[in-house]
């Protein structure tokens, strides 16, 4: 991890003449493009065609897809890739961000302010679920990068401020926090929480992990696929999980 090369890369995008055109005229490419940049400067090594596909980076270390949403649309890429070569698949989290909105009418915009949610790894498991027959692939890598974020949406929701159910117009990323990848298997036990019994729910599961029920059982689900976490009977109508492998100590 290099902060001082993600500041390169960010400024190289933000600078260039594609970023001039004004705001709201890239979309998600902007964080696309600075991630790009960031995990290799050199853009000969970029769109790269490999069979009937085109990859975001070929280099050295394989094959690296930056992926910002929709994990189902890498399926069939992940599928060709994985049969000759290291994939690693990388996915921005916002571990800060800070919010803008636009108006419409006025194309005003107004200052920014800090959103009170934080990202956290969990932000990723909706996504992984849909690329979870590759995770146990020894050519197949994760790396989740949080980051501090510049976001703006256009005032158009539903709501009677228009912000819940706006489009989101950009986002810019600021500063990288913290990148943490996943290589094999075991890895993804870093997704088990602290303060767990030897035998728990769904229900436990949430709880320790301070996520939704819903998310913490996709979780599970793709624990369990992984053969870190194991169903070992039932306690009234939910499913008794346990460990099936130790989780690495976090750092204090």
């Amino acid at each position: 991890m290099s902060n001082e090369r993600f500041i390169k890369a960010r400024d190289k995008v933000i600078c260039s003449e594609r970023e001039k055109k004004g705001i709201g005229t890239l979309g998600e490419k902007t964080l696309h493009a600075v991630l790009k940049n960031y995990f290799e400067p050199n853009e000969e090594n970029h769109e790269i065609p490999l069979g009937k596909f085109v990859a975001d980076i070929v280099g050295e270390q394989g094959v690296i897809e930056i992926q910002t949403r929709q994990f189902n649309r890498l399926v069939p890429k992940l599928e060709s890739f994985l049969e000759y070569c290291n994939v690693t698949v990388v996915y921005p989290i916002a571990a800060v961000k800070y919010l803008s909105w636009i108006d419409l009418e006025t194309g005003e915009m107004t200052s920014r302010r800090k959103s009170p949610k934080k990202g956290r790894i969990y932000d990723a498991v909706n996504e992984l679920y849909r690329i979870k027959y590759t995770l146990d692939n020894p050519r197949m890598g994760l790396c989740l990068c949080m980051l501090e974020l510049e976001e703006t949406r256009y005032l158009n929701g539903w709501s009677r401020n228009k912000k819940r159910g706006s489009t989101r117009c950009d986002r810019i990323p600021s500063e990288l926090v913290e990148e943490i990848r996943f290589e094999k298997p075991e890895d993804y036990a870093l997704f088990i929480p602290d303060g767990l019994s030897e035998q728990f729910t769904s229900k436990d599961f949430s709880a320790a992990a301070k996520i939704s029920i819903s998310t913490a059982q996709t979780t599970l689900n793709l624990l369990s696929y992984l053969g870190l976490t194991e169903k070992c009977g039932k306690s009234s109508r939910s499913f008794l999980y346990r460990t099936a492998l130790q989780a690495p100590e976090k750092e204090l």
